[in-house]
């Protein structure tokens, strides 16, 4: 009886530890920039990835249920296109510094289904000096 339980006990174990370690490698991302991406060679098609950049002037298409766009940085550019579930924010707009989530596609172009866009302006540093008075007066 008590060989049946250790059996039974070590077998839900391992497959608690399988479950948690398939679980994280499915759900981790690995950050790289754009010209990193071109130098993994193979490797690039097979890990989720995050790549950060920001879009080409001119380059967003919206079509039903996606949009094509251009990221670029350090002077490499990346073909995007994004199909995702989430609306697409206000802030993707020409030249928005943004991080895109998704697979790289043998074909050369990034196949997102995250992404997320920054907007400076919104992420200024606020003045927290009360005693500071505007110039001026």
């Amino acid at each position: 009886m008590k060989v049946k339980f250790i059996v039974g006990f070590v077998i839900i174990a391992a497959a608690i530890v399988w479950l948690a370690a398939t679980g994280f490698k499915g759900a981790k991302s690995y950050y790289k920039t754009v010209d990193e991406l071109s130098a993994m060679g193979e490797d690039a098609h097979t890990y989720r990835l995050k790549v950060a950049g920001e879009i080409v002037p001119g380059s967003i298409r919206r079509s039903a249920g996606r949009v094509d766009f251009v990221i670029t940085q350090r002077g490499k550019t990346l073909k995007v296109s994004y199909i995702g579930n989430s609306p697409l924010p206000d802030t993707v707009v020409d030249k928005a510094q943004i991080v895109i989530e998704g697979k790289y596609r043998r074909e050369g172009d990034f196949q997102a289904d995250a992404l997320q866009a920054k907007c400076a302006s919104k992420y200024q540093a606020v003045n927290r000096n009360p005693t500071a008075r505007p110039s001026g007066m």
